[in-house]
């Protein structure tokens, strides 16, 4: 018998907007169980994310729950359609050469329809060339073999394919100024990368906004964080970054308070022309 590969964090995700759903009316698992003409068992599983569902079930089981949200139901949809089809997206490739969280992640930006990070003492790494991403993965701890070091390197070139994708997110990217002069590899690497991280920001759907020391302390002063906004706001996420990879929060609480967190440290960043300019210095400082 095939394993059962664990759920993805978007397949967990659309079992707990069904559980949400179904709270939201006051229903047991039970009774749920019984309005939709299956068992208890069969719920809970779905709702786990260990199961998958059919978009017409989901659309079933929101009308039972009276749903009123078309465009939410409609979104939900589509992440069951996704299930339906495994192993047929790039990041599959990787999936037993990364953690899970690093295929979440790159999942996620995928489906993204906009995304807005908070990068403390490491460039965006949608943001990052070759190079610096190596230098960068040469300091994890225990050292990656030759063969995982460069297998997280490809993983992230390939991850920045999604600014060049049809309907490609809009973009923004806070940076701050620790950031930008941590020194990751060679003084010629730095330069070759902070001009690449220039040429980023003259795409379209790409914003770079830098935040100086000059700018005092800002939330969350201690961590990066990126804010993916779904295709309606119920399903907006939240990734962390943590030694182990990465944290996903998705309750109402967190997005709204994350939300406010880098509303305010975009309040205290430079304008993009100044940002860009501010680029150009650092690199001249060099």
């Amino acid at each position: 018998m095939a394993v059962r590969k664990p759920p993805t964090e978007r397949q967990r995700r659309l079992g707990a907007e069904l559980r949400k759903m179904r709270e939201h009316v006051g229903l047991s698992l039970t009774e749920a169980a019984a309005l939709h003409g299956t068992d208890r068992t069969t719920v809970s599983n779905i709702e786990a994310g260990r199961f998958g569902v059919s978009a017409d079930r989901v659309r079933v089981w929101a009308a039972n729950y009276s749903c009123p949200d078309a465009a939410y139901i409609d979104a939900l949809s589509a992440m069951a359609k996704e299930r339906r089809a495994p192993s047929a997206n790039w990041w599959d490739s990787y999936r037993d050469k990364l953690a899970v969280t690093a295929l979440d992640l790159a999942e996620m930006e995928h489906h993204a329809s906009a995304l807005r990070g908070a990068q403390i003492t490491h460039l965006p790494g949608l943001l990052q060339h070759e190079e610096y991403a190596r230098a960068v993965f040469q300091e994890a701890v225990p050292p990656l073999t030759t063969e995982a070091l460069e297998s997280r390197v490809a993983f992230r070139m390939r991850r920045c394919g999604v600014l060049d994708r049809p309907g490609a997110p809009a973009c923004t990217f806070l940076i701050h100024e620790a950031a930008l002069c941590m020194r990751f590899g060679e003084e010629r690497m730095i330069k070759s990368q902070l001009d690449h991280l220039l040429n980023q920001s003259d795409r379209e759907n790409v914003t770079i906004r830098v935040m100086p020391f000059a700018a005092g302390g800002f939330p969350s002063a201690g961590s990066s964080t990126l804010y993916v906004y779904g295709p309606v706001p119920q399903l907006d996420a939240v990734q962390l970054d943590i030694p182990t990879g990465s944290a996903f929060l998705s309750a109402e609480t967190h997005l709204t308070n994350y939300r406010l967190v880098l509303d305010r440290m975009e309040q205290r960043c430079l304008g993009p022309d100044r940002s860009r300019d501010f680029i150009r210095e650092v690199m001249q400082d060099l």
